[in-house]
């Protein structure tokens, strides 16, 4: 995997193929259809001066700043987190300061939301997929096939303009149900139609490394399928459709079951919630991750191989 930095631990790479089918619509505050999980740039070509699209750069500020896609505004990423020393390293905040920081960006409940990342933060630009399907704008929200670097590769313009935006209005409908805790998670061990994934890489699921957390291993019962795994890391692209659903296959997902992914801190871990979306499976994301799970030391874990290997 090429330049694949990490938000302490994490920075992905991009998805996407928009072969693969859409999930039915979920709640949504809005009535119209929703959107197209990913989009290309040449869609976002010809789409650029909708009136309801806001697009939203995820990375760093100074890569924003250097040029940006043409009426993008830039999001920083932990406005929308719990502040470090408050709580978990990355865990959802409370719902106002998240309306709050999306509606000075311009979004409404109407807005077609196309979120990209500058470089290399696609697990990022997951996670804020995540938060945003959890106010219930997921339906609104697409991703950027290939962010901006695929974006300038086709000769598309970019921009150092800024423009503040009109303020937004965001009536949440919050999705409560695609968050999972640990007592959720403790509750549901084993339970024929749920199927926990965890995201981490081999080394850290099996807990022949620790990540620094107080205990090292997986949750019991949890596969493994590493959100690298489902990437061609030649073009930073999602596997294709049948190739997602044999992964998941193998990672225990079965037809019909709800899928649970986690990981180090709740962000890679979006990656395998995104796809999950994009295969039509229904889907939550433990926010604490193994962040949380480890220092509860009335917790099971286990060390060594997946009961997939």
């Amino acid at each position: 995997m090429k330049n694949v930095a990490i938000f302490p631990l994490l920075i992905l790479l991009l998805p996407v193929t928009n072969a693969i089918p859409q999930e039915k619509a979920a709640n949504n505050p809005a009535d119209a259809q929703r959107q197209p999980l990913v989009v290309t740039v040449d869609w976002l070509g010809d789409h650029l001066n909708d009136a309801s699209l806001v697009l939203l750069q995820i990375g760093e500020k100074k890569d924003y700043q250097s040029g940006h896609i043409p009426g993008a505004q830039f999001l920083d990423y932990a406005s929308i987190s719990t502040p470090h020393g408050q709580g978990l390293m990355l865990e959802l905040p409370p719902v106002e300061q998240l309306v709050s920081v999306f509606e000075k960006l311009g979004v409404t409940n109407r807005s077609h939301i196309i979120l990209y990342f500058g470089t290399n933060w696609v697990t990022p630009t997951t996670r804020v997929y995540w938060t945003l399907d959890y106010l219930g704008l997921g339906d609104r929200t697409s991703i950027l096939n290939g962010g901006l670097v695929a974006w300038q590769a086709t000769h598309h313009p970019v921009s150092t303009e800024t423009k503040q935006p009109a303020k937004g209005s965001i009536t949440p409908a919050l999705r409560k149900e695609i968050v999972a805790d640990a007592a959720w998670i403790s509750s549901h061990l084993n339970q024929p139609a749920v199927t926990v994934i965890d995201a981490r890489t081999h080394e850290f699921y099996n807990g022949s490394q620790s990540d620094g957390s107080p205990r090292s291993g997986h949750i019991p019962g949890a596969f493994n399928l590493s959100y690298l795994e489902v990437i061609d890391q030649d073009n930073n692209k999602f596997k294709s459709a049948d190739g997602l659903k044999d992964l998941f296959r193998t990672a225990g997902l079965k037809p019909g079951n709800l899928m649970v992914s986690y990981c180090h801190i709740g962000q890679r871990a979006t990656v395998l919630y995104f796809a999950a979306k994009m295969l039509g499976y229904d889907a939550k994301m433990y926010d604490g991750s193994w962040e949380d799970w480890s220092r509860r030391m009335d917790l099971p874990i286990v060390t060594g191989e997946s009961p997939n290997k």
